[in-house]
């Protein structure tokens, strides 16, 4: 029978390799996707900065030209003024003398009449004009200043501005290839989620972050930190829905911010912590994760809506105000919602009380914790214990510390 189990051999190795074919064209296709991505980032990231130089250098072209036209205008308006002012004595002066000239034709055009007269019945004339000749001073000549001592207007232009303002032109503007930081890990948490980044550029002193957030069906992000943590927690997220992050920095002493780190998207699939509805003794905010005790009759405990604290997280509960103090007034974790209790002091639960006393299954312990206030925080871990090496089948060989 070996000749029957040949062809069975040959078609079960021919199936292997069509699945392993599948598999690498199905590979194959990622890093082709990938590929596409890196080739976009460039393409997009060059066409947006050669757009963003285009219009900061047109920008200052503008600026520029506005700048050289206003102080041509002052320039001029300063000669005007200098024009101006050192004209009119001298046009004054011409006035003057030409007011002489006239006066001394008319002296000679009168005198030439009078001799012509000669002492006969003319000597009427001859006298008038002697007394005229007397009255006009004819020794007096106005001043007339000498060209040295005249403006003489220039401009003085020089060419040095050219290579100043070359030198800081050429080094104006730089292109980088990638900012100087990245976001490193996004991480789950309910209702939120953890942002961190960290520094690619060695030579790059960052003294601020800032982290932008947005829905990915939304078109603009919106800034969420702002400060020198290299982490922080964006909260109000709503779960199974992509967020895209993009963080980026300020060097130090500097005014301008770097450019955006390549956006990341991440979502969370925990849902954010609230407290149960309905229940009378309590006021619920909007986002249902603040109570308010109210001054109704009825007492007991407030669960949350739902299971939502796992293993590996932490939860933290902070007290905004406090009112009279009850020693059965506790903050805590259960197992499940048991009614008709008056406070988690009970089986299957783990509690601090206001005085700062520890319940754990309703027995107060020996530790105490300080008493809880006004603005107090009291964060809770939960984690997995092995215990010893008991085998599988004698059941629990781990359980859960709190």
């Amino acid at each position: 029978g070996g000749d029957e189990l040949e062809p069975e051999l040959l078609l079960q190795e021919a199936r292997e390799n069509v699945e392993a074919a599948q598999s690498y064209r199905r590979e194959l296709g990622h890093r082709l996707q990938g590929l596409r991505e890196a080739q976009r980032q460039i393409k997009e990231s060059a066409s947006q900065t050669r757009d963003v130089l285009r219009q900061h250098f047109n920008d200052l072209k503008g600026t520029l030209g506005k700048l050289l036209d206003e102080r041509l205008v002052t320039l001029l308006q300063e000669v005007d003024t200098i024009e101006q002012e050192t004209i009119k004595p001298l046009d004054d002066c011409q006035k003057l003398i030409e007011h002489g000239v006239t006066t001394a034709e008319d002296l000679v055009r009168e005198g030439e009449v009078a001799i012509l007269g000669g002492l006969g019945e003319q000597n009427e004339k001859l006298w008038s004009f002697t007394k005229k000749a007397a009255h006009i001073q004819l020794d007096s000549l106005p001043e007339v200043p000498l060209l040295v001592d005249v403006p003489c207007l220039s401009a003085q232009l020089d060419d040095s501005i050219l290579n100043i303002v070359k030198d800081h032109i050429f080094k104006h503007g730089t292109v980088a290839s990638r900012p100087p930081v990245q976001i490193e890990e996004l991480i789950e948490k309910p209702g939120g989620i953890i942002v961190r980044w960290c520094k690619v550029d060695d030579d790059f002193t960052a003294q601020d972050y800032r982290l932008q957030f947005r829905k990915c069906t939304s078109n603009h992000f919106e800034d969420v930190y702002v400060g020198s943590e290299t982490e922080f927690i964006v909260l109000h997220i709503d779960p199974n829905v992509d967020y895209q992050f993009r963080v980026c920095a300020r060097g130090d002493g500097r005014q301008e911010w770097s450019p955006w780190s390549v956006p990341q998207t991440g979502h969370s699939t925990l849902v954010p912590h609230e407290w149960t509805t309905g229940f009378e003794g309590y006021s619920l905010s909007s986002r249902r994760n603040i109570a308010l005790r109210n001054d109704s009759e009825s007492s007991g405990v407030l669960y949350s809506s739902a299971p939502t604290y796992f293993c590996g997280q932490t939860l933290t509960f902070r007290v905004e105000t406090v009112g009279q103090p009850d020693r059965r007034d506790s903050i805590g974790v259960c197992a499940e919602k048991q009614n008709g209790w008056d406070s988690l002091q009970r089986d299957q639960a783990v509690c601090v009380s206001t005085n700062g006393a520890v319940f754990v299954n309703g027995k107060e312990m020996t530790n105490q914790l300080p008493a809880v206030t006004s603005g107090s925080t009291v964060t809770f871990d939960i984690e997995a214990v092995t215990l010893g090496t008991a085998s599988a089948n004698e059941g629990g060989n781990f359980k859960l510390r709190l």
